[in-house]
């Protein structure tokens, strides 16, 4: 019955996630906010008619539809002082009072590090995102992100390509995908990992939504790692809130033609720790970790790639094949044969056909 209570007086008008901190001091219960007489009530700061009538009519038919939820298989409800809610969350100024989550509960307390960035990112800021998204998984260290496009994406399938955990905050109730295109890819994460979210039931993907949903990303990390982004972008609000929240904040450099690589540069003027490798994490992250960074994936991908003569003609922005062989002078048998050996390696992707951008 205590659950009740807690989603009801977060469904009050006019009372947020710190006003509903604030009366907790006082009534010390969201039930005792419900029993109390308006004098009480008004004594405590709660002045607001519509709160106060909201507060009067005690209609737990509001919170239905959540508890209705909760009753499917592998969903749950947490309350800021249920056993199963993630202590480093609790560690942030303003923790959701409630999490909703499908899925695991249990990886929500083990270690985590974020990766986010573009939702339109190059081929080669994809690649980073999955490529740390395994090296990470492969060390036991839970990927969290926001599920959204680009970024968030790669990062979750390549934890889950790793047959990792990983978990995705969502900026909406957990009866809705957003966006809709991912609904196959919140299926594998919530069987595997978790969904999460602090928004109830039948919540839709408003704007407000998602910079609340951010600093959720960020407080139950140890560190966030920005791989592409451009200045102003709810990547770069994640970062921010990371800072604030005293948590690492990692990002990874690149092409200064390259407009997503402005907030990474950005991040790394004002202190965040510039990512080359997986070490570049780990060393600041000191964790007791499974296995030793030495023998880490990221160097035995290095030892299998062959000594391609093509790399220092490539870059990371794209190159049409025809100027590849202008520029290296070689036959076009010889620089297609190259070519493929490197798409193999995942060191190139190739793009609109005929062009070609280094990944790594």
């Amino acid at each position: 019955m205590d659950l009740v209570y807690w989603l009801m007086l977060l469904k009050a008008p006019r009372i947020g996630t710190r006003t509903f901190y604030k009366i907790l001091k006082v009534f010390e219960t969201p039930e005792a906010v419900f029993l109390a007489s308006e004098s009480e009530r008004k004594k405590s700061g709660l002045f607001r008619q519509e709160t106060l009538k909201f507060l009067t009519q005690n209609d737990t038919s509001l919170v239905q539809a959540d508890l209705d939820w909760a009753q499917a298989d592998g969903c749950h409800i947490l309350t800021l002082i249920d056993k199963d809610y993630p202590e480093q969350l609790k560690t942030i100024m303003d923790p959701p009072p409630i999490l909703y989550v499908r899925g695991d509960v249990v990886c929500l307390s083990k270690p985590q590090l974020a990766i986010v960035g573009s939702r339109n990112p190059s081929v080669g800021g994809k690649q980073h995102a999955y490529d740390f998204a395994q090296l990470l998984a492969h060390l036991d260290i839970v990927v969290i992100s926001g599920m959204a496009s680009g970024i968030d994406a790669s990062a979750h399938i390549g934890a889950l390509e790793a047959n990792a955990q990983t978990i995705a905050v969502c900026g909406t109730g957990l009866d809705r995908i957003y966006p809709a295109k991912h609904k196959a890819l919140a299926h594998q994460i919530s069987t595997k990992g978790a969904l999460i979210s602090e928004f109830c039931i039948g919540t839709s993907p408003l704007a407000n939504n998602f910079p609340r949903r951010n600093r959720i990303i960020s407080g139950l990390s140890l560190g966030t790692l920005v791989v592409e982004a451009s200045i102003k972008s709810g990547t770069m609000i994640t970062a921010k809130l990371a800072a604030e929240q005293g948590k690492e904040v990692f990002a990874i450099p690149s092409s200064i033609h390259n407009p997503l690589s402005q907030g990474c540069h950005q991040l790394i003027k004002q202190g965040a720790k510039l990512v080359e490798n997986i070490d570049d994490i780990l060393d600041e992250l000191q964790l007791n970790l499974p296995i030793q960074k030495n023998n880490s994936i990221i160097s035995t991908k290095e030892s299998n790639d062959h000594p391609s003569v093509l790399l220092k003609y490539l870059s990371y922005n794209a190159i049409n094949i025809d100027e590849i062989v202008e520029r290296s002078n070689l036959s076009p048998q010889v620089v297609t044969q190259e070519l493929l050996l490197l798409e193999l390696e995942h060191r190139v992707v190739r793009i609109n056909g005929s062009s070609y951008v280094l990944t790594k």
